[in-house]
């Protein structure tokens, strides 16, 4: 089978121990990123089975109709990024492993990284250490303040396990399932958004993004921070209501962030505001990318191409094009 698979960034693809498991197919790779539906059709015209990187890549009807012998999408998690109902009209397969139950240990630990390396100005130091400078910015200790989590999902409470670890108090606002987890945790849960934002020394969001949650974080609520806290955002840019982030840390509240998604990605702009702030972390959407990570969700994504392969298909998310294909 001529298979495809789109934003390889590290070249890492082929290093991975899964990766043998399609030994005898047609393997392309690409490393770098584009959204040119020109570029892409060109790439994929005789592609049968496509495989993605989350939602690197938007797979978009004008680009599916262009794919005449593309049978088989196969990715791990959601899938927003893939118009579904084009896909199963045109007899395309898509598989997903939505691994239900299963945190993000990966994206838990990375956003603990950014809260460390944020309150203790970890990559500014190591810069002015570089250029000759020694301490030149004053810390936060983490111990007896407070960890304010907007979800209280699968990697909230993993945070929650962190924060207590830390000897923080930990404060979290959410649905109506977050207050159930929290509670059954023994974790405090807030009276309301406002007193989440209000109290919190560390806010992280872990909410999914939907046309529900799209801007749920708003200026206002940005505008109740303490001076001296830190917001951590390891979930999604659209969260967080457009311009608001920014226009807060240059008010003052909160007084730092840490962020390591954006709203167009890969961000590649050196002059993005974020980029020019003092007060904040970026880092380049690395929540899920570490090696036991992708072993496990290339690992599905080709055992799915496989059980496609002999006619045993499973994670199949749009059964009704099995039909046609």
């Amino acid at each position: 089978m001529k298979i495809t698979i789109l934003d390889d960034y590290q070249n890492v693809v082929r290093t991975l121990k899964c990766f043998s498991r399609l030994a005898g197919h047609d393997v392309t790779i690409w490393n770098d990123h584009t959204k040119d539906n020109d570029t892409l059709a060109e790439r994929l015209k005789d592609t049968e089975a496509l495989v993605l990187i989350r939602e690197r890549t938007p797979i978009r009807t004008p680009l599916i109709e262009r794919l005449p012998k593309l049978k088989l999408i196969s990715q791990s998690s959601v899938h927003p990024h893939i118009d579904l109902d084009t896909c199963t009209r045109r007899g395309i397969v898509l598989c997903s492993d939505l691994h239900p139950g299963e945190p993000s240990y990966a994206t838990a630990e990375l956003a603990w990284c950014l809260i460390l390396s944020a309150l203790r100005s970890v990559p500014q130091e190591v810069a002015a250490l570089k250029s000759g400078r020694w301490q030149s910015t004053i810390g936060h200790c983490l111990r007896g303040r407070m960890l304010g989590i907007l979800g209280y999902g699968r990697i909230g409470a993993v945070l929650a396990r962190y924060a207590k670890a830390f000897e923080m108090g930990v404060l979290a606002w959410g649905r109506a399932k977050s207050a159930e987890r929290a509670r059954a945790d023994g974790v405090e849960f807030a009276a309301s958004k406002e007193a989440l934002f209000e109290r919190s020394d560390v806010l992280t969001l872990h909410v999914r993004l939907t046309p529900e949650t799209r801007g749920l974080v708003t200026a206002a609520d940005l505008g109740r921070m303490k001076p001296d806290s830190l917001i951590v955002n390891t979930s999604r840019a659209g969260l967080i209501e457009p311009g608001a982030l920014v226009a807060a840390l240059k008010g003052g509240r909160p007084g730092m962030a840490a962020v390591d998604v954006y709203e167009e990605e890969p961000m590649l702009n050196p002059d993005h505001p974020l980029l020019k702030m003092n007060n904040v972390v970026c880092t380049p959407h690395l929540g899920y990318v570490e090696r036991a990570g992708y072993e496990r969700i290339f690992g599905a994504a080709f055992g799915q191409i496989l059980a496609f392969i002999d006619g045993n298909p499973f994670n199949v998310i749009n059964p009704e094009a099995l039909k046609k294909s």
